[in-house]
């Protein structure tokens, strides 16, 4: 009896623990039961959960942003310009997120990037070098944007803005 009871606290203690958990301001989380999403409306604060049966996985809810390596572009006259930009976004549906990710932050951000970059090539290829360095670089990065936004609607992802920093011609168009 003597050592059946200090078993039988360490266990209570660790089921409790295991019960509870915490969704921070900053995150979403969704719970499953035996790998099915459950639910994905938690508001901040504590939460109780079955041990063992459910599970939490948390996502970020914040502002993400993808700052791609500078990469060169041809221009619809056939010269390579080099285009520095990146990427803001979040996560807006948890659940659909997960189903089109796996919950995997790095898928999210090369799918994202992979898009983006090709549409950013079609967006210069349709345009001169003058007209990529003038104010249609603006309806172009509001274009990208609108297209990349509904692109990733089914992923739970909401593309905020696209913007280029930078655009340097290359020694080539240069000279």
């Amino acid at each position: 009896m003597r050592f059946l009871l200090p078993i039988v606290i360490v266990a209570a203690v660790f089921v409790g623990l295991n019960s509870v958990f915490v969704v921070k301001e900053t995150e979403f989380a969704i719970k499953f039961r035996l790998g099915e999403i459950i639910r994905t409306d938690y508001e901040p604060g504590l939460h109780f959960k079955a041990p063992f049966v459910n599970n939490i996985r948390k996502f970020d809810n914040r502002l993400i942003t993808l700052d791609m390596q500078p990469e060169q572009m041809n221009t619809a006259e056939q010269k390579f310009v080099e285009v520095d930009y990146y990427v803001k976004w979040r996560i807006f549906d948890p659940a659909a997120y997960y189903v089109s990710t796996q919950g995997d932050m790095m898928f999210a951000r090369s799918r994202l990037a992979q898009l983006i970059r090709n549409d950013l090539r079609d967006e210069f290829a349709r345009r001169t070098l003058s007209e990529v360095v003038s104010e249609q670089r603006r309806e172009m990065m509001d274009e990208l944007q609108v297209r990349a936004d509904l692109r990733f609607e089914d992923f739970g992802i909401d593309v905020i803005d696209v913007r280029i920093k930078r655009i340097e011609l290359t020694d080539e168009v240069l000279n």
